[in-house]
């Protein structure tokens, strides 16, 4: 049995010019991201998501089989919320177009970062998960990470 996750907090929480870090999961915990072919489909349909809703990308990092954003909103009205909300949406109609079997978990979990100083925090901790797992000794050398705004070395 899988126990979903469910948000507690207010959508109006995630609108405006604040940070989360998100982790999606694909169900089952399959693996499906170990394709540059996919990886970049995937990447596309997030960039779809972060104009419509004038959204930044600060990081990003797949895993086999699940995925860890950053995101900002860049003006008042931007909704992290809804942006994400999009792209799964996006991303899940594309799986089920080209990998069979292949979906998101229904939720997700996030951070809403509450300082300036979780920036760095966050990207690190989420860069250092394939050293974690031992895909790699040095997260410059695992190929499915980067940012769609911004230089990973010069945050």
């Amino acid at each position: 049995m899988i126990i979903e996750k469910h948000h507690r907090l207010s959508p109006s929480l995630y609108v405006g010019k604040i940070r989360v870090s998100f982790t999606l999961c694909i169900n089952k915990r399959k693996s499906v991201f170990t394709n540059k072919n996919i990886t970049e489909a995937i990447l596309s349909e997030l960039k779809k998501s972060l104009v419509k809703y004038n959204v930044i990308n600060w990081a990003y990092i797949f895993m086999p089989d699940h995925m860890h954003i950053v995101l900002e909103g860049k003006e008042k009205d931007s909704n992290l919320l809804k942006c994400l909300k999009l792209f799964k949406q996006f991303s899940g109609y594309w799986f089920s177009k080209n990998i069979s079997g292949i979906e998101w978990q229904k939720d997700f979990y996030d951070h809403i970062h509450r300082k300036e100083d979780d920036l760095p925090v966050h990207i690190r901790y989420i860069l250092n998960n394939p050293v974690r797992k031992g895909l790699v000794k040095d997260w410059n050398d695992y190929p499915f990470k980067g940012s769609l705004d911004n230089k990973l070395n010069e945050i």
